[in-house]
């Protein structure tokens, strides 16, 4: 039979074949090379087509290694004709169904099967898939990138046998190392983008943390029961123990945990806080765990959350018993494994984080009443720390008064020089409800209000009557909290509301309203 190109020589033809790959291989590099973040995928599938033709198949694939090295996934695959029933598709976990043939992409070995005759024995799922398929030839390489596995990249050949060459695997593997370079690359620049989205995120929080935070100085009182507490910071604050911060609101708690953070082999990371009383109920969730873009209704943009700020660092969960069932579930996670997902995405994030959970809730009560975990209470519960209300610790409000005053004469620009004793004695039996918080509010509203080098101090509402002196803990705060309703007429929120003159947050004081039972019309 005559030659069908007889001006076209052998050699040209294999020369022409030569050029064709080289061309091919140049612009997979060209693609990958420009190509971002998220897009490697998709890039992928381009090549796919492009591949099985430069290497006469009619299908190829790319399997990725997980990245704990466990498992490949099928991420890619192209076929010439499409194939009916196929169960093979994009997610397939080759562990799942094919073992002989991730035990030997594991040893990073080439798979070269000319015909099913010369699958082993072992290989009994691979070849009936094969056989329903009519796959009668494959070729498998290892994609490696710097001598580390990151997949595999086979071809099939259907209805016919193939005789696979050095160079047809040469030419495969050479094509798997492109890929190799764009997923090495890939990842690299998603490692940097992430550090880069947290050191941005954590320059953020740490911003609005010098602009929103009240400074209340340092630890203030010799008292035993502060002096009880520092004793319990030191002994803890070297361990990697989680710490249960118990008190009243107002009685210092975020102090007592930064001091546990300082000290600790953390302390040159900043503590990242999280309130749970101050988040909308949209945010309970996203706030600590972060979420990806479009993840929900709202959510315009990706955000990191304040698990992976604190990686490394400590992170105070204040009102950790505000926390809704589902997120108590996530929390006791990442305690017990250190992984979690945040909200819109399946990658799992590990993160090295020590807990610090404040309250002022009763946990054990929480938990026979069925709103709080017990596994979780437990977990918590390592080491508790109890800070004594301010009414407990009477001694200290000389000391604490004049801290407070030296650290606000500059701020509000009077200078004192003297308090009144009768003063001090009032609000040594006054019972505190709002504690630390509400004396200083205390001691701000006076130094506004007066004149001169003395400082004239009134209480909310007096204790020197011995009724008042008699009532109960509850029926005080109650009598407190309902007094100072009166004198903002029952406004909560705003400026010179019942909440901020009790020194609280508006969710705090309506809480508090609500467990004793205080309504205008009562």
């Amino acid at each position: 039979m005559a030659d069908p190109n007889p001006n076209i020589s052998p050699l040209r033809l294999v020369e022409d074949d030569g050029v064709r790959f080289e061309k091919l291989v140049a612009e997979l590099l060209d693609r990958f090379t420009v190509l971002g973040v998220d897009e490697l995928v998709d890039t992928i599938e381009s090549a796919l087509p492009l591949i099985g033709e430069i290497m006469e198949s009619d299908r190829c694939y790319f399997f990725l290694l997980s990245d704990d090295g466990s498992r490949f996934t099928i991420t890619n695959l192209w076929h010439e004709k499409r194939i009916d029933d196929d169960p093979v598709v994009v997610g397939t976990v080759v562990n799942d169904g094919f073992p002989w043939l991730a035990d030997m992409m594991m040893q990073r070995q080439d798979i070269v099967i000319p015909n099913l005759d010369t699958l082993p024995p072992q290989a009994q799922a691979e070849a009936d898939y094969a056989c329903r398929m009519d796959i009668q030839s494959f070729l498998m390489c290892p994609v490696q990138s710097h001598d580390m596995v990151v997949g595999n990249i086979g071809i099939d050949v259907i209805g016919r046998e193939r005789q696979w060459t050095d160079r047809d695997i040469r030419r495969l593997r050479m094509l798997g190392e492109v890929i190799a370079f764009a997923i090495a690359r890939s990842r690299k620049d998603r490692e940097i983008k992430d550090l880069r989205d947290r050191l941005e995120a954590e320059n953020i929080y740490l911003r609005k943390e010098v602009l929103s935070r009240k400074d209340f100085g340092d630890i203030v009182g010799e008292s035993e029961g502060i002096e009880n507490v520092l004793r319990s910071v030191e002994q803890v604050a070297s361990t990697a123990a989680n710490v249960l911060i118990l008190g009243e609101t107002g009685t210092g708690k975020e102090l007592i945990a930064r001091a546990i953070h300082e000290r600790s082999g953390r302390g040159e990371h900043p503590m990242v806080c999280l309130n749970r009383a101050a988040l909308a109920t949209t945010l309970i969730e996203s706030e600590p765990f972060g979420r990806e873009k479009g993840a929900y209704t709202g959510a315009l943009t990706k955000q990191i959350g304040r698990f992976e700020l604190a990686d490394g660092s400590t992170l105070l969960l204040d009102e950790v018993g505000e926390l809704p069932l589902e997120v108590q579930g996530k929390l006791l996670r990442v305690l017990e494994t250190g992984t979690f997902e945040r909200l819109g995405s399946p990658r799992t994030i590990t993160v090295d984080v020590r807990l610090i959970a404040a309250t002022n809730r009763d946990l054990a009560q929480a938990v026979k009443d069925k709103t709080f975990r017990e596994d979780l209470y437990y977990r918590l519960n390592v080491f508790p720390l109890s800070m004594p209300p301010l009414r407990e610790r009477s001694e200290d409000i000389p000391q604490l008064v004049w801290t407070f005053v030296k650290k606000l004469e500059e701020p509000i620009g009077r200078r004192i020089e003297q308090i009144p004793t009768k003063d001090i004695e009032m609000l040594a039996r006054y019972p505190w409800p709002g504690n630390i918080r509400e004396l200083m509010n205390v001691i701000e509203r006076a130094m506004i209000l007066g004149n001169g080098p003395i400082l004239r101090i009134g209480v909310p509402n007096s204790t020197d009557s011995p009724l008042v002196e008699n009532l109960t803990l509850e029926q005080a705060e109650r009598k407190h909290i309902n007094a100072i309703l009166e004198q903002t007429g029952w406004r909560v929120r705003g400026r010179n509301g019942a909440a901020e003159r009790l020194g609280l947050k508006p969710t705090t004081l309506e809480s508090k309203m609500r467990k004793l039972d205080i309504n205008r019309g009562a």
